[in-house]
């Protein structure tokens, strides 16, 4: 005997109800519960290796740095991709392993690696750090203490107590301060006095390093007590650096007062910082997993305030970039079109009366809490994906609550009672109820197994729709029925209330006239919906397609590159250009320089690069963001940035999905540099004149100018100089070597450096001074073995997958269509550029992106096809059936690109997710009609008259069905948003188009195969007669 779900929820409602209250008070709190954030939070298989080397020009930290940290990082399993980036003393190395993979046990795998790797990487090494690229490695804030006059070291000091204090902040996982140079105790060697001594640079920084070395050298007894006995250790004061004794010469020992000044000063200042145009140091803010955006900046806030009592005169607390306004302001919308779309619902619902309307808004609440506890208890938080997935499941979630309860109202009209009806209208419909469900979510269901990047972002939107609509199943076929059968009214009119009696009325006026002509020329009204469908081809091509569109956040970035080699005052001119032209700009907030460095990250796709003296970048703010507007003020700023002489200022606005280098990337890969370069600036030259770029960067379009030592190895070896001394002798004197710790009174630690004073460091006269240590204790000019001559070289280095590549980056202009722009691009430089043998030429940014994610997107919806198919086969057991069910599919896609079409929409990567969740909801609809028709056929009745009372009887809860759906999906649509508008309208338009010409196509194919079948069988019954009579 069958389960009669319905029957048990109505029999025995207080069970139901006590269900119920425990499933929605899960819901409530979860609803207070869930952390907040704009942005999905997702693991991310990729970590960072980055390395200082001082000194170092590009080749170098290729062959001694990156290309080592590459051979070990490629031995590990799952590895995806290698890339890395060699700079004037730096290189960064990431490693992209396969996304099925746990990130943190690669994270400890490859720090593994690197550790065991230290000993055999260059000595100079003053940085070797391994991050794991994470979504909450993001800033969630960003504040700035900004002073004119204070000293640096007391500035930085108030920067780290600051940092101590936000640590200990619930939820807060790093603070970390930017911009200050730091403090140390500076050895300024004085050249001319070394030389007179004979005594090279490094015999300093010797006897500093072994005087400052804490070294255990025994254990000493006193009476009864055993104690340790240590020498030496971190300096206590600077007066004893200054007596160290460093040789003794001519019988009398040089200390290192006499031949250098200790003194207290600033580090080399590699990265400064501004808050609006004004010396600053910036403090952020990143947040632990899975907490809260809100109540973590509430914590912040908090301690800010505090913080900001203590502050001396002089000193002021800026607050710059806080996420937690844009995730207020973004969730806020999305809640504000939720609220509209629920009153759009109801609207749509007045067809079934009050009282039948109010049953079927019932199942709203208790399904959104249901699918909310779910989404908390699989580990998402409430982002702006998963809320659109809430919005997008409230004209889905009433589906099943309205097809029941209008059956329900039905039968009461038929004279049943409120019991039996409530029972025996769900159990008729309760199977075409689950496949119609089913279906619906098997639609769904394939988007959870998307690769990559694209599938992590998007996740939440599935979860939340399948979580949600299984949730208004189990709803709709159980405490729907109990509610229907307490308050739908015992005495419905045979007719239904006024508004219900207009529909069905016009129903009867306009739809039943159309279909009886379409049933008696099926083949022309074939024809005809055939040709309308047709044209979906010719739009999919107009329209183009795209990946993710811009995240529409009132932040920006403003890049400023100089030559490369270029100092930092002069990159310091450009960069102060640009902050008093967005001073000026009254539509900008704030903003927030960085000279030498990029911006702390402060979104989940955009790392923060790496030092270089050439380089700035200005993190700024409009007041809101405005549709349209904001774009305008941007492309003004542009044309005024494009004006500027001496350097390349470019805007760079965020988007969503993974990261790219940028929309349109050409990629080109090699051995030979020379060879590299030739084919970029062809390829450069190609991009600038295609229309709809801008922004064409190429990497290597200027070498840089070095100075080559010219070591002569034979010399050197002469005069008994140790292997590698001359190299250290000139990096310490030039970039300086840290010999030593200074411990002060308050526990800080500090380095000793040993260099050239400030001034002196930068002439090349220095060189002539300087002498290099030999054997027995001796020193020699570097001059005798050092011949400096000018060599260019190039600026940076790329590697793609272990080669050498060449990244040819452009960004696309307001109004041009990525896609288009891309093929282009390909077209011209397939024409226009040939690749010799050994060269390869890929395309990177948004094409190979939306490569990878379409391919999982593609295999998605053909999983989800043949999914429903396989579920329609199984519901109707007939395979013609479930291709009469499925036929409607073409007449949504006609509609969904028509809709994009005309709001000058692409076929986005969520555009793409909307019309796999059409699919489901046409699908859906479609079986409503074909089990009616079945049932009604089984019930003796005619194929051609089952066909009309069907098409008639279920039009109405087709109609509102889909008019729920377009009215809890019209505020996403009119929203504007570039994220989720696109997938609201693919919906909408399918929906219209599907809604009307479905009504007349599914009879009229459901009429040709029964005749086709009926004809078969007629057919096989004869040749039966035949054979027997024979």
């Amino acid at each position: 005997m069958r389960f009669d779900v319905a029957a048990f929820a109505v029999r025995n409602w207080q069970f139901t109800l006590v269900a119920f209250a425990l499933l929605a008070m899960l819901g409530l709190n979860a609803l207070m519960t869930t952390p907040r954030s704009e942005d999905p939070h997702f693991p991310i298989p990729v970590v960072v290796v980055r390395a200082v080397l001082p000194g170092a020009e590009p080749a170098e930290m290729e062959q001694l740095v990156a290309d080592p940290i590459e051979d070990v990082l490629d031995g590990l399993d799952d590895v995806s991709k290698i890339s890395s980036t060699s700079l004037d003393g730096a290189a960064v190395v990431s490693v992209e392993f396969d996304w099925s993979v746990n990130p943190e046990r690669k994270y400890d795998e490859v720090v593994r690696e690197v550790n065991a790797l230290r000993a055999n990487l260059p000595a100079g090494l003053v940085r070797l750090e391994v991050r794991r690229v994470r979504t909450t490695e993001v800033a969630i804030a960003q504040v700035a203490l900004v002073s004119e006059h204070l000293p640096m070291r007391r500035l930085e000091k108030l920067a780290d107590n600051l940092r101590e204090r936000l640590d200990r902040t619930p939820g807060v996982r790093e603070a970390r301060y930017w911009g200050a140079p730091g403090s140390e105790v500076r050895v300024a060697l004085d050249l001319p006095k070394l030389a007179a001594m004979q005594l090279p640079p490094t015999a300093v920084a010797d006897a500093l390093r072994a005087a400052g070395a804490e070294t255990p050298v025994g254990a000493a007894h006193a009476g009864d007590r055993r104690f340790n006995v240590k020498a030496g250790g971190a300096f206590r004061d600077l007066e004893t650096v200054a007596n160290t004794p460093v040789r003794s010469v001519d019988g009398q020992v040089v200390r290192v007062k006499d031949v250098a000044q200790v003194a207290w000063a600033q580090q080399e200042a590699d990265h400064l910082t501004r808050f609006n145009g004004q010396r600053a140091v910036f403090v952020t803010v990143a947040q632990k997993d899975g907490a809260d955006v809100a109540r973590v900046t509430k914590g912040v806030d908090q301690t800010l305030d505090e913080f900001q009592k203590t502050l001396p005169a002089g000193v002021k607390l800026e607050r710059g970039f806080v996420q937690a306004e844009n995730v207020e302001h973004r969730l806020s919308r999305l809640f504000r079109d939720f609220g509209l779309a629920l009153a759009l619902v109801m609207v749509t619902l007045l067809p079934l009366g009050l009282r039948a309307g109010g049953v079927v808004m019932l199942s709203i609440p208790l399904s959104l809490l249901i699918g909310l506890s779910v989404l908390q208890a699989l580990g998402f938080t409430v982002n702006q994906l998963a809320i659109a997935g809430f919005v997008l499941s409230l004209g889905l979630l009433v589906d099943d609550s309205i097809v029941v309860t209008e059956n329900i109202a039905r039968h009461l009209r038929e004279g049943e009672s409120r019991l039996n009806a409530a029972i025996n209208g769900t159990r008729q419909i309760t199977l075409a109820v689950i496949g119609c469900t089913a279906t619906l979510m098997f639609a769904f269901l394939p988007l959870l197994a998307l690769p990559g990047g694209s599938g992590a972002y998007i996740r939440s939107l599935p979860v939340t729709v399948l979580a949600t609509v299984g949730a208004s199943l189990v709803v709709a076929l159980t405490i729907i029925p109990f509610l229907a059968s307490r308050m739908l009214s015992r005495h419905e009119d045979p007719e239904g209330n006024a508004i219900l009696r207009a529909v069905n009325g016009a129903i009867h006026r306009f739809y039943t006239p159309v279909l009886q002509r379409a049933l008696a020329r099926p083949w022309a009204a074939i024809a005809i919906i055939g040709a309308i469908c047709a044209t979906t081809v010719p739009m999919l091509g107009a329209i183009g397609s795209s990946l993710f569109p811009p995240a529409e956040t009132p932040q920006f970035l403003v890049r400023v590159e100089a030559a490369d080699g270029a100092a930092m005052a002069k990159t310091d001119q450009a960069l102060r250009y640009v902050e008093t032209r967005l001073k000026a700009t009254p539509q900008v907030k704030w903003t927030a320089a960085n000279l030498g460095r990029g911006n702390p990250q402060i979104f989940y796709n955009q790392q923060q690069r790496e030092t270089q003296t050439s380089y700035g970048e200005v993190f700024a703010s409009l007041t809101a963001w405005e549709p349209g507007k904001s774009e305008q003020v941007l492309d003004a700023l542009r044309a005024d940035f494009a004006r500027y002489p001496g350097a390349k200022i470019s805007i760079v606005t965020f988007e969503n999905g993974p990261p790219i280098e940028a929309p349109v990337a050409v990629r080109i890969t090699g051995e030979n540099l020379d060879v590299l370069k030739a084919l970029a600036a062809r390829a450069e030259q190609i991009m600038k004149t295609t229309p709809g770029t801008r922004d064409v960067e190429n990497p290597l379009r200027l070498d840089r100018t070095d100075i080559d030592l010219g070591l002569d190895e034979a010399k050197a070896a002469a005069l008994g100089m140790p292997a590698g001394a001359a190299r250290r002798t000139a990096r310490l004197a030039l970039s300086g070597e840290d010999a030593a710790r200074y411990r002060d009174p308050d526990g800080d630690d500090y380095p000793v450096r040993v260099r050239l004073p400030m001034g002196e460091r930068n002439e090349l006269a220095a060189l002539s001074q300087i002498h290099v240590p030999t054997a027995g204790g001796q020193s020699a000019p570097l001059s005798a073995v050092a011949e400096p001559q000018f060599k260019s070289s190039p600026a940076r280095i790329t590697r793609y997958d272990r080669e050498r590549t060449v990244t040819v980056t452009s960004q696309v202009r307001t109004g041009a269509l990525t896609s288009k722009v891309t093929a282009d691009v390909q077209a011209r430089l397939a024409k226009e550029l040939p690749i010799p043998a050994g060269y390869e030429l890929s395309l990177g940014g948004q094409a190979e992106a939306q490569s990878e994610s379409f391919a999982g997107l593609g295999a998605a919806i053909l999983v989800a096809v043949f999914g429903i198919l396989a579920i329609l086969v199984l519901e109707f057991g007939k395979f013609r059936t479930a291709l009469v069910v499925a036929g409607v599919i073409p007449l949504g896609l006609f509609g969904a690109v028509a809709a994009l079409w005309l709001t000058g929409n692409s076929l986005s990567f969520t555009a793409t997710i909307g019309l796999i969740a059409l699919i489901g909801i046409e699908i859906k609809n479609s079986i409503l009609l074909v089990d009616f028709t079945e049932q009604l056929r089984k019930g003796g009745m005619g194929l051609r008259e089952a066909i009309e009372k069907a098409g008639e009887v279920r039009f109405l809860p087709v109609l509102l069905t889909s008019v729920t759906a377009i009215g809890g999906l019209l505020p996403l649509a009119l929203e504007g948003s570039g994220l989720y508008s696109p997938l609201a309208i693919a919906i909408i338009g399918g929906l219209i188009t599907s809604t009307f010409l479905s009504r007349v196509a599914t009879p009229v194919t459901y009429l040709l195969l029964s005749r086709s079948e009926e004809k078969n069988l007629v057919d096989v019954g004869e040749i039966g007669a035949e054979a027997q009579a024979a």
